[in-house]
């Protein structure tokens, strides 16, 4: 995740390094297992399933949708449940700042998950776990690898508005270097970068976010973009801003590589998406995805598990919350 630290003949100085490095990268993968819950809730997977099953039954793009809260909260301060947290009247956490403002969603479908857990093993599993494996979970059921997640994450008792509006979660109006910058921030790879954007083969997006790429830029393909155009008017308010398109012309619902055939033929619904394949050092990483369905899974694989040992509490630290939107000193 991070580059390596070269042999010094002071092996204190060597310590001392590899310790700010693991600092840096905020990686505590030795502190999760995948094992965590095996005694203390071991239905925790079996509840987490059946209303899972459930909802993405209703509505296929609350699995985009759960998918996408995980990645959220991890980039902010690391993957805490931080993202879950209601603003109050003394407090501003993260889901009114401009990455998420009207565009995360799924809580309802977190909500259940916790309340069903609860009834089960009250107080023992993380809302941060649980955004875990909701993100593993989704992927399976739409029809992607399925992988074991490691758990042990503590909820924390804050959010940041600020971090969150800070630019750790790239835009969709992100160029090729601005996207690699901001994953290696992470300890991310740009293999991971394109391989983790690999999720846009499901869920959908609002006009205000591509209404820019189909009407001015030119790498596009021209029918893709006047048919997305039919969608998405030129001129700015509602309802048009909120009208959606999916990610994924051919099969937005279901979990696989034709993301990366859409990139090739120019139709990345956002700016973001075709900087991937734009004549950059991520191309040949796209062409390959395209052409090979397990590579991209064992990759995203990777990469989703390295995401998900961003800065987690553990220990002592945080807390396990009864509600995921409030910490437990609100609770009432």
């Amino acid at each position: 995740m991070a580059a390596s630290i070269s042999h010094s003949a002071s092996s204190f100085l060597f310590i001392a390094s590899f310790a700010v490095l693991v600092i840096f990268t905020g990686s505590s993968s030795a502190q999760l297992s995948k094992n965590f819950y095996s005694k203390s809730c071991p239905q925790v997977f079996s509840t987490v399933q059946s209303v899972l099953h459930s909802a993405i039954s209703k509505q296929p793009r609350q699995g985009a949708s759960l998918l996408r809260l995980h990645f959220h909260d991890c980039f902010v301060n690391g993957c805490d449940g931080s993202v879950l947290l209601d603003d109050t009247p003394t407090f501003t956490g993260e889901k009114t700042a401009a990455p998420n403002n009207g565009s995360i969603r799924g809580f309802e479908v977190v909500d259940e998950i916790k309340s069903e857990i609860e009834k089960e093993c009250p107080g023992v599993v993380s809302c941060a776990d649980i955004l875990a494996i909701v993100a593993r979970d989704s992927v399976k059921i739409l029809g992607g690898p399925k992988w074991d997640v490691k758990l042990g994450r503590r909820d924390s008792k804050t959010a940041s508005f600020s971090a969150a509006n800070s630019g750790v979660i790239p835009p969709p109006l992100s160029t090729l270097s601005n996207l690699i910058n901001r994953f290696q921030a992470k300890g991310l790879s740009t293999k991971d970068m394109v391989a983790l954007s690999g999720a846009h083969t499901i869920g959908q997006a609002r006009c205000t976010v591509f209404r820019d790429r189909i009407y001015n830029d030119t790498n596009i393909d021209s029918s893709f973009a006047k048919t997305r155009q039919n969608t998405c008017p030129r001129t700015t308010g509602l309802p048009g801003d909120n009208r959606i398109s999916p990610l994924d012309l051919k099969t937005p619902t279901g979990f696989d590589n034709y993301y990366y055939k859409d990139l090739i033929s120019q139709k990345g619904l956002l700016r973001s998406d075709q900087q991937l394949f734009n004549g950059g050092s991520t191309d040949s990483l796209v062409k390959k995805y395209s052409e090979d369905t397990e590579t991209f899974y064992s990759d995203f694989v990777e990469a989703i598990i390295k995401m998900g040992d961003l800065q987690p509490l553990t220990g002592s630290s945080g807390e396990i919350r009864k509600n995921c939107r409030m910490v437990n000193n609100q609770w009432r």
